[in-house]
């Protein structure tokens, strides 16, 4: 190989390897690893009455009083912890369902596991989900 050619390549290398180390990743409505916990921010509301006994996506009867949510990708069964971030409150949930489905919107809450964190008139509210398990 010509000098110029190897010049050439080891700063196509350099340039790779600066171009990799240099990448950021993504903080929006993502999961991201925190203190060994991962966590996602974005809004959550609650089921309307109309659900109340039909079948969720893992085959079990919703039920308005139990602590249930729907999350789009979350393993049925994970219990997470939802934080209105407005006032601090927070309740622990299984995951049963799958949704919401509207942009913005990461978790669908039980009306009465909603209730624990924020006024059912407010319909959404601002949370952080934190997987527990």
């Amino acid at each position: 190989m010509k000098n110029s050619s190897k010049n050439s390549f080891l700063l196509f290398i350099i340039l790779i390897t600066l171009s990799a180390c240099s990448q950021k990743q993504s903080s929006s409505n993502s999961a991201h690893s925190h203190s060994s916990s991962q966590y996602e921010a974005g809004q959550a509301s609650y089921y309307a009455n109309k659900y109340q006994g039909r079948q969720t996506a893992n085959g079990e009867r919703f039920n308005q009083n139990a602590r249930t949510a729907a999350h789009k990708t979350l393993k049925f069964g994970t219990r997470v912890k939802v934080t209105n971030v407005d006032n601090g409150r927070s309740v622990i949930v299984r995951i049963n369902d799958r949704g919401p489905f509207i942009k913005g919107r990461i978790i669908d809450l039980s009306k009465s596991s909603f209730s624990i964190i924020a006024n059912p008139r407010l319909g959404i509210v601002k949370v952080k989900v934190e997987i527990l398990r």
